[in-house]
């Protein structure tokens, strides 16, 4: 389940990050009951946490990678390319 202070943030999933693989990337965005489903539903979701690295030590999701929005072309390559991405 995701944690209350995530509860008001829409998320966008990202469905096989293929951006940089030149690949089409499709982005949805999502409210956080129906990310809450997917995880319900035994999904396996990667988030990815893109507010600074201050807010993240503040409080994040458990597991969430921390890559600020500021450092995503940089830091590119550190999110997977598989599976169920949600960036928030």
């Amino acid at each position: 389940m995701i944690p209350k202070p995530v509860l008001g943030v829409t998320l966008a999933l990202v469905v096989g990050v293929g951006l940089a693989l030149g690949q089409d990337l499709l982005i949805q965005f999502l409210k956080v009951k129906e990310v809450d489903q997917l995880l319900k539903q035994g999904r396996t979701v990667t988030f990815v946490d893109v507010r600074s690295r201050q807010e993240y030590l503040i409080q994040h999701i458990k597991g969430a990678l921390s890559v600020p929005v500021s450092a995503i072309d940089d830091r590119f390559g550190e999110i997977p390319r598989e599976g169920l991405v949600v960036l928030y």
